[in-house]
């Protein structure tokens, strides 16, 4: 078997995905376009006929902020805490809120927005048939293809990591070979097979708008064609240009024909002179009118697409159009050059659950399976694959903004939620990182974040007079005030708390010790100084945590009793089990990292007493966890939201080893959530939480109904589900969310492995669907690991390798029971009572568990 960067060349069909339609999401096709990006720029394909769209995006085109002078209201925090004390709750709700609104503040988030619409009309005549369109995630290709009667068509699209490019080739081709027309005499092969319009465009999105903001946004935007060049263009808010340059080259079949122009424009521009001094001097013409590219070519069409986000359009016009001359009109070419970058990437960890079987199917045939009742091992491993796809396409290591809600492929200019949402969202779209081999990408989020710092030190000050940083759940580039003036986000802490665990996980994996003195410790640190001034000492010798917020939960007792639907009713309480949670991670966190680097010695000692003086949590009468520590709140089970599952997951404080009881009275909790309460993000979410549990069978059953009730044929997960199959919250919009993509992979990984500074487990919530089953390359702290499964023979192979020093504890399934161990270099390995192992590795080490199936 031919092995190619640890994956099998003999099935060439593992990583994509096929659909037999094209979008077809009435005035918002985007939704289901298949998405092709290199972190920086991307395209999404809807899949037309006669009529395709292709919406260019790029990463750092944002509009329609707005950032008003935070004002000093800290005074109301002693205000609000006196309301909270004389049990003035919904009062003191909103005091914050309130105070800000009175004062005029109103700052507001800004949304991205699509750069242009690239478009391709070809006259169809006859109808299609044999119809597909595939996304390549092995190269980052996205083909559609067709027929019509005795000729098949197709057409390429990938975004070049190599050259920063979106190259887009068009073909076409006779069924069967014919010397000549009986009628004309005229050779087959010489007939046009190719023929129509190439344009950018001005996308309309998805309602007809008629605000101020998108009539100046729509009627900025210029086109300009020079010989086989578009030039587009238009101004953002902020008084930048933004735009692209698109160069057209017909490639003909015959080698002496290369290079030859494609046809003309045709439209009413006449004769334009090709100096690069005509772009300079503003030759353009205005999007109304047909600013297009014709073709008529019996051989193939190359079109490359470059985009900027800022400057002057003319000088972004003639240097764009310089680097594109310089390009080779071989499509197998540049996709070499962009394969060698991305294929490192995608290939970083391998799964395989035995599904060779579903490679040929469709995404529509695979959905209809799931919606039967059990998503197929082809549809759990290709989703895997696919989120990892999305998260490497749509960010990179350079990026200055994380991952978004909606990649890089939104479609509108307002787009619902399209902001950084730090009480859940981003948190799960970076959880898969560093167990899939792609620690690297967290840069982006670091770099975000850090570049906030200012407005989050300003934040802390002037809303409630505390040292360190305060991080409004949602931000954009360049907008780190509070944007979101409502309780439930204002009254809420822990963002900064929570991001500081992805700072320290990314050293724990990485072992980078610049990282850790330079970015990882001043942040948690800077989080910490909040917690000392905002706690207060109670007279137990207890912390009270008020106002608290469980993200975005209200207490049953604070619901409306007449049963009216409101979004956060009362949601301000005391010692949410969740902020309890992230300030003892944190703490712990900060005090283990500064022993490391051997710097904030000083200060641990003052650390390890808040730490003592945290609030134990609480079980309710059920035996569960609750969800606030103060008797005033009632546990509220119909929501979506699992934050005081944190000390289970994402956080690793409760386990079942060391806290049976506890560890239980947490599962009870995840238990009480009610199913139709749910939306697509907490179905993935619940999925790793049940995973944590060692429960492989409801972390399935999640993903099971995830795919059923929100995610679209391809392959993007929705908020809820829009046809109200009882399963989610109610909503009449279903919001594009690629969080849940994301939150897929993870559950997943925390299926088949579990690791912890303490731990790691071998397949610890293997579902029994997964019969057999591999994983490749996936990353420990210290090295990786890769295992091989077949529950049915009784098999089971695991190999860790380390790069640096590994101790820990090692964990195998129960059904392992004649395993042999196999060390090199001196390995020091000992079997525990319980049946497990302790081992400490050093570099170059490698350790290898083994049952063979005779064994059994």
């Amino acid at each position: 078997m031919k092995e190619k960067n640890g994956q099998s060349d003999i099935r060439p069909d593992r990583n994509k995905l096929r659909l037999r339609y094209p979008a077809s999401w009435w005035q918002g096709m985007w939704r289901e376009a298949l998405p092709s990006g290199n972190g920086k720029i991307g395209a999404s394909v809807q899949g037309g006929i006669q009529e395709e769209t292709i919406l260019l995006q790029h990463s750092e085109l944002w509009h329609w902020g707005r950032k008003d002078e935070l004002p000093d209201v800290s005074y109301t925090l002693p205000e609000t805490r006196l309301m909270m004390e004389e049990e003035r709750y919904l009062e003191a709700s909103w005091h914050l809120t309130r105070t800000l609104q009175e004062k005029g503040y109103a700052s507001k988030l800004s949304s991205r927005f699509p750069l242009a619409a690239l478009t391709v009309s070809m006259q169809s005549d006859s109808a299609f048939r044999k119809y597909r369109r595939e996304l390549d995630m092995d190269t980052g290709e996205v083909h559609v293809r067709w027929e019509e009667e005795k000729r098949c068509y197709s057409r390429s699209l990938f975004v070049s990591r190599a050259d920063d490019c979106v190259v887009y080739e068009l073909k076409g081709q006779e069924l069967k070979e014919a010397d000549t027309d009986q009628e004309t005499g005229i050779s087959a092969i010489s007939k046009p097979l190719l023929t129509g319009t190439i344009a950018l465009q001005f996308h309309p999105g998805d309602r007809v708008r008629e605000d101020e903001e998108f009539i100046a946004l729509k009627s900025s935007i210029t086109v300009q064609v020079d010989d086989d060049y578009l030039f587009y263009g238009g101004q953002n808010d902020d008084g930048q240009d933004f735009g692209a340059v698109l160069r057209l080259i017909r490639v003909a079949e015959d080698p002496v024909q290369e290079g030859i122009p494609a046809h003309r424009n045709s439209s009413s521009l006449g004769n334009i002179d090709t100096n690069l001094d005509d772009i300079q001097r503003g030759k353009q013409e205005k999007f109304k009118d047909s600013g297009k590219l014709h073709f008529q070519t019996s051989g193939k069409l190359l079109i490359l697409v470059k985009m900027f986000s800022s400057g002057k359009r003319e000088q972004e016009w003639a240097r764009l159009k310089q680097e594109l001359a310089l390009f080779g009109t071989s499509y197998g070419q540049l996709l070499a050059k962009h394969t060698e970058l991305h294929q490192p990437l995608f290939r970083s960890a391998e799964l395989d659950l035995d599904d060779a079987a579903d490679d040929s199917l469709s995404n529509e045939e695979l959905l209809m399976e799931a919606y039967e009742g059990e998503a197929p091992m082809g549809l759990v491993r290709k989703l895997w694959a696919y989120g990892r796809y999305l998260f490497i396409s749509g960010t990179s290591e350079h990026s200055k903004s994380p991952f978004g809600l909606y990649g890089l492929w939104g479609g509108d200019y307002r787009l619902i939620w399209g902001h950084n949402m730090v009480n859940e969202n981003v948190q799960m779209m970076y959880w898969h990182t560093a167990v899939g081999g792609l620690s690297h990408l967290n840069q982006s989020l670091f770099r975000y974040y850090n570049s906030l710092m200012e407005d989050f030190r300003n934040n802390a000050t002037k809303l409630y007079g505390c040292r360190g940083i305060y991080i409004p759940a949602g931000t954009t580039p360049g907008m780190g005030v509070p944007n979101q003036i409502v309780p439930v986000i204002m009254n809420w802490t822990g963002a900064a708390g929570w991001l500081a665990r992805h700072y320290y996980e990314h050293y724990r994996y990485t072992d980078d010790m610049e990282f850790l003195l330079n970015d990882a410790l001043p942040f948690m640190r800077e989080a910490l100084r909040f917690y000392e001034d905002f706690l207060v000492l109670g007279a137990d010798g207890q912390y009270i945590i008020y106002p608290s917020v469980s993200p975005e939960n209200t207490p049953e007792n604070f619901m409306p009793k007449d049963g009216q639907q409101l979004a956060h009713p009362m949601p301000t309480a005391i010692n949410a089990t969740m902020d309890i949670a992230i300030i003892k991670e944190l703490l712990q966190n900060a005090i283990e990292a500064s022993r490391i680097a051997g710097i904030y010695s000083g200060e641990i000692p003052h650390w390890e007493k808040m730490l003592e003086r945290l609030p134990a949590y609480i079980v309710n009468r059920d035996g569960a966890v609750k969800e606030w520590l103060h008797p005033a709140f009632e546990d509220r089970q119909n929501h979506r939201h699992l934050s005081h599952l944190y000390p289970v997951f994402p956080g690793q404080e409760v386990n079942r080893e060391e806290q049976p009881e506890l560890f239980e009275a947490f599962e009870k909790a995840v238990h009480q959530r009610k199913l139709g309460a749910q939306s697509g993000w907490s179905l993935a979410h619940m999925s790793s939480i049940y995973a944590r549990l060692g429960d492989g069978a409801r972390a399935l059953e999640c993903l099971d109904i995830l795919a059923r009730s929100c995610l679209l044929n391809n392959g993007f997960t929705l908020h809820n589900d829009w046809r109200n199959m009882g399963v989610c919250m109610s909503m009449p919009a279903a919001p594009v969310q690629l969080d849940a993509n994301l939150g897929w992979v993870n559950a997943v990984q925390e299926m088949l492995l579990y690791v912890s500074p303490q731990w790691i487990k071998l397949l610890p919530a293997l579902p029994a669907r997964w019969i057999r089953g591999s994983i490749h390359g996936w990353c420990i702290p210290g090295g990786n690991l890769s295992l091989t499964w077949d529950q049915a023979a009784g098999s089971f192979r695991a190999e860790i390798l380390a790069s640096r020093q590994i101790t820990t504890k090692l964990q195998l399934p129960d059904w392992i029971t004649a395993c042999k161990v196999h060390s090199r270099n001196g390995t020091v390995l000992q079997a525990t009572m319980d049946g497990n192992y302790e081992f400490n590795l050093k570099s170059g080490e490698k350790l290898v568990f083994e049952q063979s199936a005779l064994e059994t």
